[in-house]
């Protein structure tokens, strides 16, 4: 019988790069207020965001994936025709045929990658980063990009104030490469299925609706658990995390989270949210970025991350900053 040759793969895999994209029109709370019963301090002290960004028409979500990818194939110092998979996670897709993949690799450069789209949500990029890995692992891919992308207000409903002021848009992007050493812890992840109407877009309005209370109790309830495997199984502590950039929700659940972990002030927590507002899918590797920027976070950082939403999905990695 004649055996198939195993693929070859990398001992781990690690990011090698990160870029974003935000959008250039800046929303604040007072301007909500002028179209809507809410007010910036009723904002702040349930959310905890301060203003978000809206797509104009020309941010599509093809334009803005590639503006973050590019920015991340940049920092990683590889050429377009390194990189043979490319993964887009997003919740907001218009349309699912044909998915974006293809031509965002296009329009980077990418010659004839793998190329597909992912939706869990806003656990999206965790997931997608997890598939990254493996497949470097595997040998199935030697360079991924990973893009997470939204345009939220496209399924938001902006008079109604339990959505409006939460959601908005935004791209985020990292590159993941090969590594002697992991970089990128396994994966935790799962699903709560039993709740998956709790965040959904209806079918007869076309907008995105969520049960609030519900998702936060599930969320700081429920989840801690998940981080704890995630360290679990990358063999470390909260004593050893850098930088905790959950999925930018809520700042009150970061908040519990960071607390319920134990995380004292050597730990930099994210809170992108406060500027950015929820960008789902996009949310993770923008935080991180920002924090790489402004220097809180630094190369060679230990960072927990953790994706949630929709479905109800969850997953969660240890990683090596680049």
């Amino acid at each position: 019988m004649t055996t198939i040759k195993p693929a070859e793969g990398a001992p781990g895999a690690r990011i090698l790069g990160v870029g974003g994209y935000r959008p250039r029109r800046r929303v604040t709370n007072d301007e909500l207020a002028q179209v809507m019963d809410t007010n910036d301090e009723w904002i702040q002290s349930r959310v905890g965001i301060a203003e978000r960004r809206w797509a104009e028409d020309d941010e599509t979500l093809v334009e803005m994936a590639v503006a973050a990818g590019g920015k991340a194939l940049a920092a990683s110092g590889l050429a377009p025709d390194q990189v043979d998979l490319v993964i887009v996670a997003s919740a907001s897709l218009r349309h699912p045929i044909p998915g974006i993949g293809p031509q965002v690799a296009h329009r980077l450069g990418i010659p004839r990658p793998g190329a597909f789209d992912l939706n869990a949500g806003c656990a999206g990029f965790c997931y997608a980063l997890g598939l990254a890995s493996d497949a470097i692992r595997t040998g199935s891919a030697r360079h991924v990009v990973v893009v997470g992308v939204e345009r939220l207000t496209d399924v938001t409903d902006r008079n109604d104030r339990a959505t409006a002021v939460i959601f908005a848009d935004g791209a985020g992007a990292v590159v993941v490469g090969p590594s002697d050493e992991p970089g990128i812890g396994p994966v935790a992840w799962g699903s709560d299925g039993d709740q998956y109407s709790a965040i959904e877009i209806d079918v007869e309005s076309a907008f995105l609706t969520m049960a609030g209370q519900a998702v936060y109790r599930w969320a700081t309830t429920r989840l801690t658990e998940t981080l704890q495997e995630a360290m679990d199984k990358a063999g470390v502590t909260a004593a050893d995390i850098d930088v905790f950039a959950p999925h930018q929700a809520n700042l009150r659940i970061i908040e519990s989270m960071a607390k319920k972990l134990g995380f004292g002030e050597r730990t930099v927590i994210a809170r992108d949210i406060v500027q950015a507002g929820n960008t789902s899918a996009a949310s993770i590797p923008l935080a991180l970025g920002a924090l790489l920027e402004s220097g809180e976070a630094k190369s060679g950082d230990l960072a927990l991350v953790l994706g949630y939403g929709a479905g109800l999905t969850f997953a969660g990695q240890v990683l090596r900053l680049p």
